[in-house]
């Protein structure tokens, strides 16, 4: 073990993760650069995830686990802070307890890092992979042909590929002066998250240093957070998004990023969004939940994307019936969420 303070703080959010918590943490164990601590938030789990942090922490002095009464995830930002307060590395790192990493992750980023000092985060690939981690079957994000984007240079360059695609959280490490100059960890807008919030800041506050690498999985199903408020993450990113015109107009204008093509890519968007949460409440057996969110994203946003229209309309059918649609959705060649 390195007796020195930790170089990176990693925060790691959990609730009700007892199926991947002990991957999550064996995946930070494993790691080749040692010199890190990790502080898990438990939002007051009903499982047993926090007793399985609390064993780890017996095994490894570095893991520091910290319990909460539950406050759900619309107060994330009040977890991710906390942990922030708590933490003492140069660097922050993001895990939540349900993603794992691969070994090199943190060296790589780390040696970048401290090669740059201008850069105020790294980020990099990961895999998308079903819950059991038993097949990876899309890879975030696609390469582009432009050297300087993902690199955000000059700063404000990555904002409406931000806007578009996100940026993977848990291959994220952001210098720890940096983001207390943005008053920490942000939420607003009605976001389930804290992540595009940040990031959005981030944005304008220098470079990135991007990894074109898979460092690790982020895990797809049903129930997570991601999948249960799908709308609502839309819903909050346009505002959000809307708002970055009336805030950072001069670097907006740079950039080309209008309120015009904000409105376009995120009233598309919604479609698809809330088709999509029709389909995970069908999973999840929310017949009446799935039926509302069809008919939602049909009778709204006009003509626009007619084949997401038309799957929720087969979307209503199922409904009707009490059936999900992964059946179809494995016949036809897509990937399945059960």
């Amino acid at each position: 073990m390195n007796d020195s303070p930790p170089l990176v703080s990693v925060i790691s959010p959990a609730y009700n993760h007892e199926k991947y918590i002990a991957e999550c943490i064996e995946s930070v164990r494993a790691q080749t650069f040692t010199n890190w601590e990790m502080i898990i938030i438990d939002d007051g789990s009903s499982d047993s995830t926090f007793s399985i942090a609390r064993e780890y922490a017996g095994m490894d002095t570095r893991i520091k686990p910290y319990t909460q009464k539950n406050i759900g995830i619309f107060r994330l930002a009040e977890s991710y802070n906390f942990a922030l307060e708590k933490s003492s590395g140069k660097y922050i790192a993001i895990l939540e307890c349900d993603d794992v990493w691969f070994p090199e992750k943190l060296k790589k980023q780390v040696e970048i890092l401290e090669k740059n000092n201008k850069s105020v985060l790294s980020w990099g690939k990961a895999w998308l992979a079903t819950a059991d981690l038993s097949h990876k079957y899309a890879l975030s994000p696609e390469d582009d042909p432009d050297n300087d984007l993902y690199f955000n240079r000059p700063p404000g360059k990555f904002l409406e590929r931000l806007m578009k695609s996100g940026i993977p959280a848990l291959t994220l490490v952001i210098r720890r002066d940096a983001l207390l100059d943005t008053g920490g960890f942000l939420q607003d807008f009605g976001l389930p998250l804290v992540d595009m919030p940040t990031l959005v800041e981030m944005v304008m506050k220098g470079e990135f240093e991007y990894i074109g690498e898979p460092l690790g999985c982020w895990r797809i199903y049903s129930n997570q957070a991601t999948k249960t408020f799908t709308t609502n993450m839309t819903e909050g990113m346009y505002s959000l998004f809307r708002s970055v015109i009336d805030r950072y107009p001069e670097i907006c204008a740079r950039e080309g990023l209008t309120m015009e093509i904000i409105d376009e890519y995120y009233q598309n968007r919604l479609v698809i969004s809330y088709s999509r949460s029709g389909r995970y409440k069908l999973i999840r057996k929310d017949f009446k939940g799935a039926r509302k969110d069809y008919i939602h994203s049909i009778t709204h946003f006009g003509l626009k994307q007619p084949v997401w229209k038309l799957r929720s309309a087969i979307g209503i059918f199922f409904s009707l019936f009490n059936m999900d649609i992964e059946w179809m959705a494995k016949l036809i060649g897509h990937d399945s969420y059960k």
